[in-house]
Protein backbone atom coordinates (compact mmCIF):
# COMPACT_ATOMS: atom_id res chain seq x y z
CA UNK A 1 0.00 0.00 0.00
CA UNK A 2 2.91 2.36 0.70
CA UNK A 3 4.59 1.42 -2.57
CA UNK A 4 1.44 2.04 -4.62
CA UNK A 5 0.74 5.34 -2.85
CA UNK A 6 -2.58 4.20 -1.38
CA UNK A 7 -1.49 4.89 2.20
CA UNK A 8 1.51 6.25 4.06
CA UNK A 9 3.50 4.28 6.62
CA UNK A 10 1.88 6.44 9.29
CA UNK A 11 -1.62 5.65 7.97
CA UNK A 12 -0.97 1.90 7.95
CA UNK A 13 0.53 1.93 11.43
CA UNK A 14 -2.35 4.04 12.78
CA UNK A 15 -4.90 1.66 11.29
CA UNK A 16 -3.22 -1.33 12.90
CA UNK A 17 -2.81 0.29 16.32
CA UNK A 18 -6.20 1.98 16.47
CA UNK A 19 -8.25 -0.50 14.48
CA UNK A 20 -6.66 -3.79 15.48
CA UNK A 21 -5.26 -2.96 18.88
CA UNK A 22 -1.65 -3.71 18.00
CA UNK A 23 0.80 -1.99 20.36
CA UNK A 24 3.02 -0.91 17.43
CA UNK A 25 2.29 -0.68 13.74
CA UNK A 26 3.95 -3.18 11.40
CA UNK A 27 6.11 -0.65 9.54
CA UNK A 28 7.35 1.06 12.69
CA UNK A 29 8.15 -2.36 14.11
CA UNK A 30 10.01 -3.25 10.92
CA UNK A 31 12.09 -0.09 11.33
CA UNK A 32 12.88 -1.02 14.92
CA UNK A 33 13.86 -4.60 14.09
CA UNK A 34 15.67 -3.66 10.89
CA UNK A 35 14.55 -3.77 7.28
CA UNK A 36 17.44 -6.10 6.49
CA UNK A 37 16.19 -8.55 9.11
CA UNK A 38 12.64 -8.34 7.76
CA UNK A 39 13.92 -8.88 4.20
CA UNK A 40 15.84 -11.95 5.29
CA UNK A 41 12.71 -13.36 6.95
CA UNK A 42 10.61 -12.69 3.84
CA UNK A 43 13.14 -14.40 1.59
CA UNK A 44 13.22 -17.44 3.89
CA UNK A 45 9.42 -17.63 3.94
CA UNK A 46 9.31 -17.30 0.15
CA UNK A 47 11.75 -20.21 -0.24
CA UNK A 48 9.90 -22.40 2.23
CA UNK A 49 6.26 -21.45 1.63
CA UNK A 50 6.02 -19.97 -1.84
CA UNK A 51 5.84 -16.77 -3.79
CA UNK A 52 2.99 -15.23 -1.80
CA UNK A 53 5.63 -14.48 0.85
CA UNK A 54 7.98 -12.73 -1.59
CA UNK A 55 9.31 -9.46 -0.18
CA UNK A 56 7.77 -6.29 -1.60
CA UNK A 57 9.93 -4.42 -4.11
CA UNK A 58 9.92 -1.38 -1.82
CA UNK A 59 11.52 -3.37 1.00
CA UNK A 60 14.20 -4.70 -1.35
CA UNK A 61 14.94 -1.20 -2.69
CA UNK A 62 15.16 0.36 0.78
CA UNK A 63 17.64 -2.29 1.91
CA UNK A 64 19.69 -1.89 -1.26
CA UNK A 65 19.84 1.86 -0.57
CA UNK A 66 21.10 1.20 2.96
CA UNK A 67 17.89 2.36 4.63
CA UNK A 68 17.63 -0.27 7.34
CA UNK A 69 15.43 1.55 9.84
CA UNK A 70 16.38 3.04 13.17
CA UNK A 71 19.92 1.64 13.11
CA UNK A 72 20.79 3.69 10.01
CA UNK A 73 18.48 6.64 10.71
CA UNK A 74 16.08 5.94 7.85
CA UNK A 75 13.65 3.24 6.83
CA UNK A 76 9.91 3.67 6.50
CA UNK A 77 10.39 6.52 8.98
CA UNK A 78 13.08 9.16 9.47
CA UNK A 79 14.95 8.33 12.70
CA UNK A 80 17.73 10.88 12.25
CA UNK A 81 16.35 13.14 14.99
CA UNK A 82 16.07 10.39 17.62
Amino acid sequence: MVESGVASAEDIDAAMTLGCGHPTGPLRLTDLVGLDVRLSIARYLERELGSRFAPPDLLVRLVQQGHLGRKTGKGFYDWSQT
